[in-house]
């Protein structure tokens, strides 16, 4: 039996190397968090996850062992595969004294069977230390989370919370501890639903959100959803000045639609165009991208949106970014007054686990997601439950199941 030691900084950094090293179906043995010394041991160094594995080991399951039954081991190599023995890479010690014959093969079996009996108690104890005393399934379930970018701790915490709510006699099946994991993470997930209209009343909503994340091709999404397929009035109002390109962008859009348009720099103008669409269904504005950190900008900006007494007010970022850079977005984004969180380019996003700190705190309900260019289409209302399949990657993010 061959065990490798593997340490990194992170459990997800050590899984890679584990599976780098020894491949896909390589055993865990155990987990542990290490402190390593610096300076002739003197001062405590940084914190480190260190996984031992093997490739050449068949671990059943983290529980403790069940010893097999003495008879049913055999005399020769057959015999010993049925019982549950590894017998493809004897050791050379092991080897060279049966070949000398200065043991037999009782105290050879008697050996295997106490290598076996260590390896599962190393397992057992190891569960007990670092607090993962779970079964394959959920331990198994828990490195998918940490692949799905999961912190190491939130990852935890998440198998934890199944564990206690899975029946004890199917914590074993991985769909039953996907699909409950689902349900927690649906129940956690805040969504708005989309922009609701009603006849004779007009509806005047905002996209606000930094620069580059894709706010004047959502603008065009949602005014030809409305408009060819919903066939609503609709106009568009763009105050993004600062970027020529996007003003002709948007104009394009418009005399394909076959919408009007106008476009604003001040408080006053902007107050006269949304009069000026009094008569419609849905006024849709697109604003210029503004740094998180420009307070003066963002204030601007809320000038803008108090003249036009926008209904709705769409925070639009991309989901290729973190939990803190996007909690960094919400904060700052505070000033303008934002009803609900719209997330674009999830074609783009390796996965969104590491969005689901701030998702599930529901500062802001999520309105759409969209997952590519093509207009009217790769736009979506935000659902719940398809998030949460997202983010433990039983979906893929552009919406196709995997």
């Amino acid at each position: 039996m061959e065990v490798h030691t593997f340490r990194a900084d992170t459990m997800h950094e050590a899984l890679a190397l584990v599976r780098r090293e020894l491949g896909p179906d390589a055993a865990i043995l155990r987990t542990r968090e290490i402190r390593t010394a610096r300076l002739f041991g003197l001062l405590p160094g940084p914190r480190k996850i260190e996984v031992t594995a093997s490739a050449g080991v068949n671990v059943p399951s983290r529980l403790p062992p069940v010893e097999p039954p003495r008879e049913a081991m055999g005399r020769n190599r057959a015999d010993f595969g049925e019982a549950g023995l590894s017998l493809e890479a004897p050791d050379a010690e092991t080897r060279n004294l049966t070949f000398r014959g200065e043991t037999s093969v009782h105290e050879v079996r008697n050996r295997l069977e106490s290598m076996e009996h260590m390896l599962h108690e190393l397992c057992r104890r190891n569960g007990s230390q670092s607090g993962h005393d779970w079964p394959d399934s959920l331990f198994r379930l828990y490195t998918d989370l940490i692949d799905a970018d999961l912190s190491e701790e939130e990852a935890r915490d998440w198998v934890e919370r199944v564990r206690c709510d899975a029946l004890r006699d199917r914590i074993e099946d991985p769909s039953v501890l996907k699909s409950r994991i689902g349900r927690m993470l649906e129940s956690e997930l805040a969504v708005c639903g989309p922009i609701r209209l009603s006849r004779g009343q007009r509806r005047v909503a905002a996209l606000i959100g930094p620069t580059g994340v894709g706010k004047t091709t959502t603008i065009a999404k949602l005014a030809a959803n409305f408009r060819l397929r919903e066939n609503r009035r609709v106009g568009l109002i763009t105050v993004d000045t600062y970027r020529i390109a996007a003003v002709e962008q948007l104009r394009t859009y418009a005399e394909i639609i076959d919408l009007p348009m106008q476009v604003v720099s001040t408080p006053r103008e902007m107050r006269e165009a949304v009069q000026r669409f009094a008569g419609l269904d849905l006024v849709l504005i697109d604003t210029a991208g503004r740094s998180p950190k420009d307070e003066i900008k963002i204030r601007e900006l809320r000038a803008l949106l108090t003249e036009a007494r926008a209904d709705e007010v769409h925070l639009v970022v991309g989901s290729v970014i973190g939990a803190r850079a996007l909690r960094q977005i919400i904060d700052h984004f505070q000033t303008a007054s934002p009803t609900a969180l719209l997330l674009t380019k999830l074609d783009e996003a390796p996965s969104l686990g590491g969005l689901l700190p701030v998702l599930s705190e529901g500062r802001l309900p999520l309105s759409y997601l969209t997952n590519g260019q093509n207009v009217p289409d790769d736009i979506e209302v935000a659902d719940a439950g398809k998030l949460a399949r997202m983010i433990l990657r039983l979906e893929h993010l552009s919406g196709a199941e995997s």
